[in-house]
Protein backbone atom coordinates (compact mmCIF):
# COMPACT_ATOMS: atom_id res chain seq x y z
CA UNK A 1 0.00 0.00 0.00
CA UNK A 2 1.33 3.44 -1.22
CA UNK A 3 0.31 6.27 0.86
CA UNK A 4 1.21 9.89 -0.50
CA UNK A 5 1.37 13.03 1.52
CA UNK A 6 0.80 16.69 1.14
CA UNK A 7 1.22 19.59 2.87
CA UNK A 8 -1.25 22.23 3.52
CA UNK A 9 -1.15 25.68 4.32
CA UNK A 10 -1.77 25.23 7.71
CA UNK A 11 2.14 24.28 9.18
CA UNK A 12 0.53 21.83 11.86
CA UNK A 13 -1.49 19.30 9.77
CA UNK A 14 -0.47 16.90 6.84
CA UNK A 15 -2.57 15.12 4.32
CA UNK A 16 -2.38 11.79 4.02
CA UNK A 17 -3.85 9.95 0.45
CA UNK A 18 -4.13 6.37 1.17
CA UNK A 19 -5.52 5.32 -2.35
CA UNK A 20 -9.01 4.03 -1.13
CA UNK A 21 -12.10 5.55 -0.14
CA UNK A 22 -11.86 6.86 3.49
CA UNK A 23 -15.28 8.19 4.03
CA UNK A 24 -18.55 6.64 1.63
CA UNK A 25 -20.20 10.12 2.45
CA UNK A 26 -19.80 13.55 4.60
CA UNK A 27 -16.35 14.13 6.46
CA UNK A 28 -15.63 13.50 9.90
CA UNK A 29 -13.38 15.87 12.25
CA UNK A 30 -12.27 14.71 15.61
CA UNK A 31 -11.25 17.19 18.14
CA UNK A 32 -9.81 14.73 20.48
CA UNK A 33 -8.97 11.56 21.70
CA UNK A 34 -12.40 10.99 23.68
CA UNK A 35 -14.15 11.95 20.35
CA UNK A 36 -12.05 9.38 18.14
CA UNK A 37 -14.12 7.10 20.68
CA UNK A 38 -15.99 6.53 17.22
CA UNK A 39 -13.47 5.51 15.13
CA UNK A 40 -10.65 2.52 15.32
CA UNK A 41 -8.49 4.44 12.50
CA UNK A 42 -8.93 7.99 14.62
CA UNK A 43 -7.86 6.38 18.04
CA UNK A 44 -4.75 4.26 16.19
CA UNK A 45 -3.81 7.80 15.10
CA UNK A 46 -4.59 9.40 18.52
CA UNK A 47 -2.17 7.42 20.28
CA UNK A 48 0.64 8.41 18.91
CA UNK A 49 2.09 11.14 21.13
CA UNK A 50 1.94 14.65 19.74
CA UNK A 51 -1.64 14.07 17.43
CA UNK A 52 -4.01 16.64 18.37
CA UNK A 53 -6.82 16.35 15.50
CA UNK A 54 -7.48 13.83 12.52
CA UNK A 55 -9.96 14.45 9.87
CA UNK A 56 -11.12 12.24 7.22
CA UNK A 57 -12.22 13.02 3.76
CA UNK A 58 -13.65 11.27 1.18
CA UNK A 59 -9.90 10.33 -0.05
CA UNK A 60 -7.64 11.81 2.40
CA UNK A 61 -6.89 11.83 6.13
CA UNK A 62 -5.69 15.20 7.68
CA UNK A 63 -3.78 14.82 10.77
CA UNK A 64 -2.57 18.21 12.90
CA UNK A 65 0.43 18.00 15.50
CA UNK A 66 1.35 19.65 18.36
CA UNK A 67 3.07 22.52 17.18
CA UNK A 68 6.54 21.83 18.93
CA UNK A 69 6.90 18.42 17.35
CA UNK A 70 8.20 17.66 13.88
CA UNK A 71 6.71 15.96 11.18
CA UNK A 72 9.57 14.34 10.37
CA UNK A 73 9.38 12.18 13.59
CA UNK A 74 5.85 11.64 13.34
CA UNK A 75 5.21 11.35 9.88
CA UNK A 76 6.52 7.35 9.70
CA UNK A 77 4.51 6.63 12.71
CA UNK A 78 0.86 8.34 11.19
CA UNK A 79 1.96 6.26 7.71
CA UNK A 80 2.59 2.91 9.69
CA UNK A 81 -1.01 3.74 11.31
CA UNK A 82 -2.72 3.95 8.34
CA UNK A 83 -1.62 1.45 6.67
CA UNK A 84 -1.93 -1.18 9.66
CA UNK A 85 -5.41 0.12 9.58
CA UNK A 86 -6.26 -0.10 6.48
CA UNK A 87 -4.25 -3.17 5.62
CA UNK A 88 -6.61 -5.08 8.90
CA UNK A 89 -9.67 -4.76 7.02
CA UNK A 90 -10.86 -2.55 10.14
CA UNK A 91 -14.12 0.11 9.37
CA UNK A 92 -13.08 3.41 9.75
CA UNK A 93 -16.00 4.10 11.54
CA UNK A 94 -17.07 1.59 14.40
CA UNK A 95 -20.66 3.25 14.01
CA UNK A 96 -21.68 5.41 10.60
CA UNK A 97 -22.65 8.73 11.39
CA UNK A 98 -25.58 9.36 8.65
CA UNK A 99 -25.91 13.44 8.39
CA UNK A 100 -25.95 14.29 4.58
CA UNK A 101 -26.85 18.29 5.71
CA UNK A 102 -30.03 18.49 3.35
CA UNK A 103 -33.01 19.89 4.88
CA UNK A 104 -36.35 20.09 2.58
CA UNK A 105 -36.92 23.31 5.20
CA UNK A 106 -34.05 25.29 4.35
CA UNK A 107 -35.34 28.75 2.77
CA UNK A 108 -34.22 29.59 -0.73
CA UNK A 109 -31.21 32.38 0.40
CA UNK A 110 -29.96 28.94 2.44
CA UNK A 111 -30.28 26.45 -0.29
CA UNK A 112 -28.74 28.87 -2.33
CA UNK A 113 -25.88 29.41 0.39
CA UNK A 114 -25.60 25.64 0.67
CA UNK A 115 -24.56 25.07 -2.96
CA UNK A 116 -22.28 27.98 -3.38
CA UNK A 117 -20.45 26.03 -0.51
CA UNK A 118 -20.66 22.70 -1.85
CA UNK A 119 -19.74 23.36 -5.57
CA UNK A 120 -17.22 25.96 -4.89
CA UNK A 121 -15.90 26.59 -1.98
CA UNK A 122 -15.75 22.45 -0.21
CA UNK A 123 -14.01 20.92 -3.23
CA UNK A 124 -11.11 23.97 -3.22
CA UNK A 125 -10.73 23.49 0.77
CA UNK A 126 -10.83 19.65 0.24
CA UNK A 127 -7.78 20.03 -2.22
CA UNK A 128 -5.56 21.77 1.18
CA UNK A 129 -6.80 19.03 3.50
CA UNK A 130 -9.82 20.53 5.07
CA UNK A 131 -13.72 21.11 5.26
CA UNK A 132 -16.09 24.16 5.70
CA UNK A 133 -19.56 22.94 7.02
CA UNK A 134 -22.49 25.03 7.27
CA UNK A 135 -24.09 25.46 10.22
CA UNK A 136 -26.45 28.82 10.08
CA UNK A 137 -27.81 31.62 8.25
CA UNK A 138 -29.31 34.53 10.76
CA UNK A 139 -29.78 37.84 10.18
CA UNK A 140 -27.47 38.14 7.32
CA UNK A 141 -24.87 36.42 8.96
CA UNK A 142 -23.37 32.79 7.74
CA UNK A 143 -21.78 30.72 10.42
CA UNK A 144 -19.56 28.49 9.14
CA UNK A 145 -17.06 25.44 10.99
CA UNK A 146 -13.67 24.58 9.58
CA UNK A 147 -12.17 21.23 9.92
CA UNK A 148 -9.30 19.40 9.36
CA UNK A 149 -6.33 21.58 7.94
CA UNK A 150 -8.49 24.56 8.09
CA UNK A 151 -9.17 24.32 11.81
CA UNK A 152 -6.45 26.84 12.99
CA UNK A 153 -4.68 27.55 10.03
CA UNK A 154 -3.11 31.18 9.54
CA UNK A 155 -4.79 31.81 6.45
CA UNK A 156 -8.24 30.44 7.13
CA UNK A 157 -9.45 33.90 8.27
CA UNK A 158 -8.46 35.43 5.05
CA UNK A 159 -9.98 32.68 2.86
CA UNK A 160 -12.80 33.56 4.93
CA UNK A 161 -13.35 36.78 5.44
CA UNK A 162 -11.59 37.63 1.43
CA UNK A 163 -12.43 34.10 -0.52
CA UNK A 164 -15.94 33.00 0.88
CA UNK A 165 -16.97 35.98 2.12
CA UNK A 166 -16.79 38.14 -1.02
CA UNK A 167 -18.13 35.15 -3.00
CA UNK A 168 -21.06 34.60 -0.80
CA UNK A 169 -22.07 38.11 -0.62
CA UNK A 170 -21.65 38.67 -4.54
CA UNK A 171 -24.04 35.54 -5.29
CA UNK A 172 -26.45 36.21 -2.81
CA UNK A 173 -26.96 39.78 -1.51
CA UNK A 174 -28.86 38.73 1.79
CA UNK A 175 -25.45 37.92 2.80
CA UNK A 176 -23.74 40.90 4.97
CA UNK A 177 -21.29 39.07 6.70
CA UNK A 178 -19.09 35.28 7.59
CA UNK A 179 -18.02 34.11 10.34
CA UNK A 180 -16.19 31.12 12.19
CA UNK A 181 -17.83 28.98 14.42
CA UNK A 182 -16.90 25.88 16.88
Amino acid sequence: MFIQTETTPNPNTLKFIPGRTVMERGTRDFADAVAAAASPLAGRLFAIDSVVRVFFGSDFITVGKQPDMEWTVLKPQILAAIMDHFTSGAAVLSTEAVADGNDDQDSDVVKQIKELLETRVRPAVANDGGDIVFRRFEDGVVYLHMQGACSGCPSSTATLKHGIQNMLRYYVPEVQDVVAVD
